[in-house]
């Protein structure tokens, strides 16, 4: 059993693929095939039956016409930040990585790795049209991994948040590839995986906050809090996507906006929100300016006023300051009283 373990464990674990200079590897080759040919030609010419010239023609025709070409099939070209997975018989055999020519085992194959369209988090697909039928073809899958930082930009899509209000939300994920093992052997399509599981992650952060709080509250939300929950849902999709050997570099909310079911009503409460918190500002300011008016009227003696006439000034004030339209003005030519 703990074995096994440890099988499972290394195919998990990154190894190094043995290689050698595919330059050298192929001019050796080529000479060593033409010199092959020359032998075979020579064998020919000197066969007499057995003896020397079968001897040629076998040495010869065994390395032109079957070592070579087996060593042509272990040449590989990688290009910057690209890499293979190689198997041997079955058994993962090593990732070769890095830019350049290779050579190594010919009798390794490259794992296909059954890539999509990172951009989009969809399959590439080939149209082709037969006899006025429109046929979709499955785009050859790639058996080169990338290395290389990539994005995905998952559809919107609607959600329920914290309130139960539904909400349309979309998110972009940088992302890459850190395990070429993971990647290929722990799931069946990493990109998909990752499509999936950022899917998931999303519906799981945005539950957990509303869309929006009142200006009084210190409850974190959606609009509010964005590199919170950017970071949380950043966390979520990492994890989720460890099994894999993908690396998150960054989750960032791309379009969040109520469905348009209920937009126009939350317009209108969010627009009667707005109309009250500036009544109120504008109320605290006009009493204090009220205030402010009294008080200097009293302290330097400009007039006397009983309580009624405070009030009717006061009053005055209060219409003056907190209405909706400018005042106009009366003069009052004759007495106060």
């Amino acid at each position: 059993m703990s074995n096994e373990a440890n099988k499972n464990q290394l195919h998990n674990e990154e190894i190094v693929a043995k290689s050698m200079n595919g330059m050298g590897v192929l001019i050796l080759n080529v000479v060593l095939i033409i010199a092959g040919l020359a032998a075979f030609i020579h064998g020919i010419n000197l066969f007499t039956g057995y003896g020397k010239g079968i001897l040629l023609m076998i040495v010869g025709g065994s390395y032109s016409f079957v070592i070579g070409p087996i060593i042509f099939a272990g040449l590989k070209v990688l290009k910057p930040n690209e890499a293979l997975v190689l198997t041997l018989f079955g058994r993962y055999y090593g990732t070769l990585k890095g830019e350049g020519f290779f050579f190594v085992n010919p009798f390794v194959s490259a794992v296909n790795t059954g890539s999509k369209d990172t951009t989009s988090g969809k399959l590439g697909i080939e149209q082709k049209k037969s006899g006025g039928t429109e046929v979709t073809l499955a785009a050859k899958a790639d058996k080169k991994i990338s290395l290389k930082t990539m994005t995905l930009n998952n559809e919107k899509q609607k959600v329920n948040d914290q309130l139960g209000n539904p909400i349309i939300i979309g998110i972009v994920v940088i992302w890459r590839v850190v395990n070429t093992a993971k990647a290929v052997f722990n799931v069946d399509n990493y990109t998909e995986f990752l499509s999936i599981q950022t899917d998931s992650a999303l519906r799981n952060v945005v539950r957990a906050y509303p869309y929006d709080v009142s200006n009084d509250d210190n409850e974190k939300s959606l609009r509010g809090s964005s590199q919170e929950v950017t970071e949380k849902l950043k966390a979520e999709i990492q994890s989720n996507v460890e099994i894999a050997g993908l690396e998150i570099l960054e989750a960032r909310i791309t379009h969040l906006a109520y469905a348009p079911e209920i937009a126009a009503v939350m317009l209108q409460r969010q627009q009667a929100s707005a109309i009250i918190d500036a009544r109120q500002m504008i109320v605290e300011g006009a009493v204090g300016m009220v205030e402010m008016a009294l008080s200097k009227l009293n302290e330097n003696d400009i007039v006397h006023l009983d309580e009624e006439r405070k009030a009717a000034m006061v009053s005055n004030l209060l219409v003056v300051l907190c209405g909706n339209k400018d005042a106009q003005p009366i003069v009052n030519s004759g007495s106060l009283y």
